[in-house]
């Protein structure tokens, strides 16, 4: 077994709401910042990240740009209710004492359990079926008593009130829940109403701020920067996603616009009118998923670049979320549908603006004061759309002023809320060797 630099045992931690990681790169970001910071300040943390995997295997983190192992565990929804990763398993374990189940011995061993939600899935907004899979891990962090921390994220909306009802269970329980942004919080005080205690209850900033960015890969790497360095001028950064240009994504969220379209129409404004290049960066890749940015990258590629040759190029697959976020710092200007594709720009202080189908891109942006670049695509139509991103594209001067006296803030208070987590989880441990120890 690991030590602590202090000589006692190793303190313990669970991590969900990050499954899928290797295929978007948002939830990848919160994993790998999370991870981060976590490691940094303990760096003998035995860490068990929650996937949607089968079985308990070795991964690994980067800390320092640096490989540090860490451990993963299956936990998904399944009809194999034999298996220990179903979580009515893991139900039935936990009410029996934890008998028998792996995942729930790693969460009774735990100081303190993490859990994200996906950053903005603590919501009805995705389905019932999506926030019932975020909700089981909280209930069972709290039927085997163990100290819950809600990492920075968003709280609703909830269109259901059985859902609220029973999100404002969850969160009562908790050790702890911080809300990513200004509006956030102000979400989970009205969930909490008379129960919010800002003690435990905390404003913070998305994890992701504080993610460290990589240099990709050979050979993608040399090839990327190459592209880079050929010509000087501003390079534009780019990202669709590929859930809100499908008719179904748009009925979804009520998108009065074509973001599809209106991408295109910007990408050849800004290629006809100025000596800018683009570069095409897909963040979620789930080939013949619902919401995979592959397809409709590539199709937006192919459009531009019949015209425009190599002064567009799209991002070669397998980037991990460091990487994709060293190529978005390279860029002058960056537009997302993503909304984490858009914190790596914001956290670079790369002035960028977002092409928005919920609220959450607004109280991610104020956060550091940029929610004028916020375009929502559910009450703008094309052309009203398309101007609101080229002021935000002509404006990127006055904007990158700005972000470079608010993003080292963003990114400090992502580093002090990480500081309170980990001593809560600090508390937890010492409390529990004391305990032992009698």
């Amino acid at each position: 077994m690991s030590e602590r630099i202090d000589g006692g045992s190793p303190l313990s931690a669970c991590l969900f709401g990050v499954p899928g990681s290797h295929l978007n790169l948002g939830v990848g970001a919160l994993r790998a910042a999370t991870l981060g910071g976590l490691l940094t300040r303990e760096p003998a943390a035995e860490v068990t990240v929650f996937d949607d995997g089968w079985g308990q295997r070795t991964g690994r983190a980067y800390v320092g740009g640096r490989p540090v192992p860490i451990g993963l565990a299956g936990a998904r929804h399944s009809r194999r209710y034999h298996r220990p990763e179903s979580y009515l398993n893991m139900r039935v374990s936990a009410a029996l004492g934890g008998l028998g189940n792996s995942g729930i011995a790693k969460i009774d061993a735990a100081d303190v359990v993490l859990d994200v939600s996906g950053g903005d899935s603590f919501s009805d907004i995705y389905g019932e079926h999506r926030f019932r899979t975020v909700s089981w891990p909280k209930r069972l962090t709290l039927l085997r008593r163990r100290p819950l921390v809600f990492l920075p994220q968003t709280y609703g909306p909830f269109k259901s009130t059985r859902v609220r009802a029973e999100a404002v269970s969850l969160v009562r329980g908790a050790a702890m829940a911080w809300a990513r942004d200004p509006e956030s919080y102000a979400a989970l005080g009205e969930l909490l109403g008379a129960d919010l205690d800002p003690a435990r209850h905390r404003e913070g900033v998305d994890v992701a701020f504080g993610l460290e960015p990589r240099e990709p890969d050979e050979p993608a790497h040399e090839q990327l920067a190459t592209w880079f360095a050929a010509v000087p001028g501003p390079v534009v950064g780019i990202n669709v996603s590929g859930l809100m240009v499908r008719a179904e994504g748009a009925a979804q969220f009520g998108l009065a616009a074509d973001s599809g379209l209106v991408a295109q129409r910007l990408c050849e404004r800004l290629l006809d009118e100025s000596d800018a290049r683009i570069v095409i960066v897909p963040h979620v890749r789930t080939p013949g998923g619902t919401d995979d940015d592959t397809a409709a990258s590539e199709r937006l590629h192919a459009a531009l670049s019949a015209r425009h040759g190599d002064r567009v190029m799209i991002t070669p697959p397998g980037l991990d979320p460091h990487q994709a976020k060293w190529v978005i710092r390279q860029t002058t200007w960056f537009c997302g549908m993503r909304m984490h594709a858009t914190i790596a720009a914001l956290s670079s202080a790369v002035p960028a603006a977002i092409l928005a189908y919920s609220l959450k891109a607004r109280g991610v942006f104020a956060s550091v004061g940029q929610q004028r670049h916020v375009a929502d695509a559910r009450e703008l139509g094309d052309d009203d759309l398309l101007d609101a991103l080229w002021r935000s594209w002509t404006s990127r001067a006055e904007t990158a002023a700005e972000l470079a006296e608010r993003t080292p803030v963003a990114i400090r208070r992502a580093g002090e809320q990480m500081d309170e987590i980990v001593a809560l989880a600090r508390t937890e441990h010492a409390n529990r060797s004391t305990a032992g120890a009698r």
